[in-house]
């Protein structure tokens, strides 16, 4: 993922399409809920420092299984008396002043019931990012400065295009640790038994041929 020619700073950029471009104006959080919280189209919207931020969205369908095996994996655990909570999908949250959706969030039984409140502000400790080609280098380390800042603790960065996952703890998500093949990436401290190597997370089984007529 080679970074831009042109360097801007993280606050002033917007990937889309694979192409960079200035933020819109400075709108109001009540504006942004009433034109763009529920738009249904092939972008993802954020509010962040007071500017609408426009991306394509994380997940596009071919990495849908992605989604589906660390989901798979997180009800096992959860029959098993493991772990609660749920991984939702491009929630709406807020990161200190900024809205943001990330593609997968962990939150707790106890979260996901205050978030019914409208004022209510609840931070998940343990994201996971889809990181695609037409994400721009300096778009993702802003996200990640805010999610350190904000509190949460791990943060998993997903990478298709290269079978790889960057795994971000420690105070300020300041620690990385690069994950390929067999090894183990864990959302320890915040789920000790959320563990999967990375093959797991990418595995996709062989589907039968169908039938020709």
């Amino acid at each position: 993922m080679a970074e831009s020619a042109v360097k801007v700073a993280p606050s002033k950029i917007v990937e889309q399409s694979n192409k960079v471009v200035q933020e819109s104006k400075p709108i109001s959080w009540t504006h942004f809920q009433r034109r763009y919280l529920s738009r249904e189209d092939q972008y993802k919207y954020e509010w962040v420092n007071g500017k609408v931020v426009k991306s394509i969205k994380g997940m596009d369908k071919s990495q849908l299984y992605i989604l589906h095996n660390l989901q798979a994996f997180f009800r096992r655990l959860q029959n098993e008396g493991k772990i609660e909570g749920d991984l939702i999908s491009e929630p709406d949250l807020f990161f200190l002043t900024n809205h943001r959706r990330p593609d997968i969030a962990w939150l707790t039984q106890q979260q996901i019931y205050a978030l019914a409140e409208p004022d209510a502000y609840e931070v998940p400790r343990f994201v996971i990012e889809v990181v695609s080609t037409n994400d721009h280098i300096n778009k993702v380390k802003a996200k990640m400065i805010n999610y350190g800042e904000a509190g949460v603790e791990v943060v998993w960065q997903i990478f298709p295009g290269h079978r790889q996952v960057d795994v971000y703890t420690g105070s300020f998500l300041h620690q990385m640790t690069v994950c390929r093949g067999d090894d183990a990436c864990s959302a320890a401290p915040v789920l000790p038994d959320f563990k999967l190597t990375v093959n797991e997370i990418f595995y996709k089984p062989k589907l039968q041929a169908t039938d020709q007529i």
